[in-house]
């Protein structure tokens, strides 16, 4: 049993300065949770929190059913994965990996054990004797994560492990990483600015906003039923088109858009959100509550199985994204309809930014 649970935790530096507004999470034992938005939301506070690296200002921290909030790192139990990796660079790999164990007078016949099958497990193993700066980025990283592994600790924290690593490798270790977590079971909360490795990774998602949790749940939760115009526009790649709409009885209104039939947009307008790979090109009439989106193609980017298409909708400038399969055959300065179904529409409060019904 190693559920972590933050009971209305606050953070609050000197000058009043609020980084942390209260925040309630249950992250279930073996489960991956994953904090993720912009930078200053909160995100490596709450982590370091948890962590015991900063204090708790009010709220409780608990792991393992146990209160936390005055003990001092080394007593909570957790391990931690770094950005920078936090090698000791005049060690070799075995012995950075047993350090925290000799720290602990952990018998010498134990650390050989947990190292070696800790290295045996990241494959990691020819390159034990080997110092950090004989290793690539992300056999540094791999290293650092033995080093949490060998402890086996109740709690796993990762504070943007892969941001260092370049594109192709940061997809390879992800993959990784979440095979390792399922593997060994261990409570983890996974800290990232990266939309696309929050979803690929997450059991539980918590996307944070000033301070504050703007949703949590399943990734695909999110996804498709995002609570505001912050997580629509958050999650997803390209982010959601966000169309300010006026209510009319025949639908959304706004120049370049048409059909919507039947959606309830309130008398004082909202925002229309329709995700930029549910928009199809289309000649034809709408179906019922269907919308239709006309704009003249100002971008068109090919990237092999997709192509983006960009262009301003009517005269209100409203930028659209459009995510089309395979290779469209659009040019800038020519003119094109899009459509979306009814179940792939989005209606937002225009002035909180909340969702509109389920």
């Amino acid at each position: 049993m190693s559920e972590v649970v933050l009971d209305q935790v606050r953070k609050v530096y000197a000058g009043n300065v609020e980084a942390v507004r209260g925040v309630d999470i249950t992250v279930p034992s073996g489960a991956f949770c994953v904090l993720v938005g912009p930078s200053g939301c909160g995100k490596s506070t709450l982590l370091r929190m948890i962590a015991g690296l900063e204090t708790i200002t009010s709220g409780d921290c608990r792991i393992a059913g146990g209160r936390v909030n005055e003990l001092e790192p080394a007593e909570r139990d957790i391990a931690m994965v770094f950005q920078n990796y936090a090698l000791y660079p005049h060690m070799s790999v075995y012995d950075n990996m047993a350090y925290g164990l000799r720290n602990r007078r952990t018998p010498k016949d134990e650390i050989d054990a947990r190292v070696k099958e800790a290295a045996r497990i990241l494959e990691i193993t020819p390159f034990l004797e080997r110092k950090p700066r004989q290793l690539s980025g992300g056999q540094r990283q791999r290293v650092a994560m033995g080093r949490a592994i060998v402890r086996k600790p109740k709690v796993f924290l990762f504070d943007e492990p892969l941001s260092n690593l370049d594109a192709k490798l940061r997809i390879q270790m992800r993959v990784e990483i979440k095979k390792l977590q399922r593997a060994l079971g261990v409570t983890s909360v996974y800290v990232t600015h990266d939309q696309l490795e929050a979803m690929t990774l997450a059991d539980t998602l918590v996307v944070m906003n000033k301070g504050l949790v703007e949703q949590a749940g399943a990734p695909l939760d999110l996804y498709e039923k995002p609570a505001s115009t912050f997580v629509a526009s958050f999650i997803g790649a390209p982010p959601m088109n966000l169309i300010p709409v006026e209510a009319a009885e025949a639908g959304p209104k706004v120049t370049g858009l048409t059909g919507g039939k039947g959606l309830p947009v309130p008398a004082g307008g909202a925002i229309l959100g329709i995700r930029p790979e549910h928009l199809v090109v289309t000649t034809d009439a709408l179906p019922e509550g269907a919308v239709g989106l006309s704009f003249p193609v100002t971008a068109v980017e090919a990237v092999g199985a997709e192509t983006f298409v960009y262009g301003p909708l009517g005269g209100s400038g409203q930028d659209i994204i459009a995510r089309l399969p395979g290779k469209a055959l659009l040019e800038p300065g020519t003119p094109v309809s899009v459509a979306a179904t009814r179940d792939h529409l989005h209606l937002f409060d225009k002035d909180s930014g909340k969702r509109i019904g389920a």
